[in-house]
């Protein structure tokens, strides 16, 4: 199983994760993403690490 890390210092509340794998991320009250699930099985894998490749300041991170 991977698990996924949000910088927050780095997040500039774009949404593109949110955009694509919306069960995993949202943007927050605060304007920046919040990981709404960190566990991610491997059925999953592959669209959830798209997403995180999607984020244009790199603020995501998906460690196996």
């Amino acid at each position: 199983m991977s698990r996924i890390q949000a910088d927050k210092h780095v997040c500039e509340g774009i949404g593109m994760c949110e955009a694509q794998a919306d069960a995993y991320f949202q943007i927050g009250d605060d304007g920046l993403v919040d990981v709404v699930q960190d566990d991610v099985g491997e059925s999953d894998r592959a669209h959830v690490q798209a997403a995180v490749d999607s984020c244009p300041v790199s603020a995501l991170r998906m460690q196996s």
